[in-house]
């Protein structure tokens, strides 16, 4: 069992300069505290991700640590000329000494990728062959690509990664068969699903990865995605998560209610904090209330790898600090 984090680095109202600085330590927090992997979201013209190039923010991540891994979750394929991308990928490997975990995927605002100039109805094939150019590229010396969108002859690849034959591979989804494709691409996977419907993911993950002959000792991190906030009582955590995903769901919603969408995600993202908490997305309590809160959730998911979100909304970065320091303390050591 292993214990990530993930962070949209949404707006906490701090100016944008600030913004950095602060999240800086709070990673220099998580690897104090023994925390995995460091997962950053990528999003375009929203408040809700300041980190909208996640090669330029990790590499300032990378240079502030030396343990914690590091990694995009995800990268938005489209949206990215391949070959730029292998670069900053093979780049920012070797910055992070090897620490990179490679997030991939789609992405999954249609009015992001319209900002790109990217039809809705060509993301997920643009992706597809994305994610074959990138996997072919990380693993040639010369790259030769003929695809819809791209197509490339004897193009000279002088950087490699360090991580070989390519840094590990991670993908994000809530569909079935997404979760059966990363398995037999032996990637790691995490999802933001709540109720039976993350049982029936890791089960169709863990099926597929035994279908294709390996043992389960080798299982990558099949992880859970949770709201969490731990203070030194139920009442302070909840009255924090309260303010903050206020805070957070707002920026979540901003894009879409702007463009005429309505609200995104209802069935996971609700419109108070208690709400979240009634259908166990999320956790804000004492150390004892998280900790039971996190045995039952890993034996509900079937998951080994459990990524937080500490820090959203406009969370202090003191509380934040505090709140991984006593999830450390008293919450990982169950699971050592």
């Amino acid at each position: 069992m292993k214990f990530g984090v993930f962070d949209h680095v949404d707006s906490s109202g701090l100016p944008l300069a600030e913004h950095y600085a602060a999240r800086m330590r709070i990673v220099q927090a998580y690897e104090r505290c023994g925390i995995h992997g460091y997962h950053v979201a990528e999003h375009h013209s929203t408040p809700l991700g300041y980190a909208t190039s996640p090669s330029v923010y990790l590499a300032a991540v990378a240079q502030h640590t030396s343990r914690i891994r590091i990694g995009s979750l995800i990268y938005i394929l489209p949206l990215y000329h391949p070959l730029r991308l292998v670069e900053e990928i093979c780049m920012l490997d070797h910055l992070s000494n090897g620490r990179l975990m490679m997030g991939i995927g789609r992405g999954a605002s249609p009015i992001e990728a319209g900002f790109y100039g990217i039809p809705g109805e060509e993301a997920q094939q643009r992706y597809f062959e994305t994610s074959d150019l990138i996997m072919q590229a990380l693993q040639t010396d010369v790259l030769s690509f003929n695809g819809k969108y791209h197509q490339y002859k004897d193009v000279p690849m002088t950087m490699r990664p360090l991580q070989q034959p390519h840094p590990e591979l991670w993908y994000a989804s809530r569909a079935p068969d997404s979760f059966a494709w990363a398995a037999r691409a032996g990637a790691n996977t995490v999802t933001l699903a709540i109720d039976d419907q993350v049982r029936q993911l890791t089960d169709i993950f863990k099926a597929t990865w035994l279908a294709e002959g390996n043992p389960i000792e080798t299982l990558p991190l099949v992880g859970a995605s949770r709201h969490i906030v731990v203070a030194d009582t139920d009442a302070k955590a909840k009255d924090l998560a309260a303010r903050a995903y206020d805070k957070w769901l707002s920026s979540f919603r901003k894009l879409w209610m702007e463009n005429g969408y309505g609200k995104p995600l209802t069935d996971l993202y609700l419109d108070t904090w208690q709400e979240m908490e009634a259908i166990r997305n999320g956790c804000a309590g004492s150390p004892e209330t998280v900790l039971e809160y996190t045995r039952q959730e890993v034996e509900r998911c079937g998951v080994n790898y459990l990524v937080s979100w500490f820090a959203f909304g406009d969370l202090p970065e003191a509380d934040v600090v505090r709140s991984v320091e006593l999830f450390a303390e008293h919450v990982m050591p169950a699971f050592a």
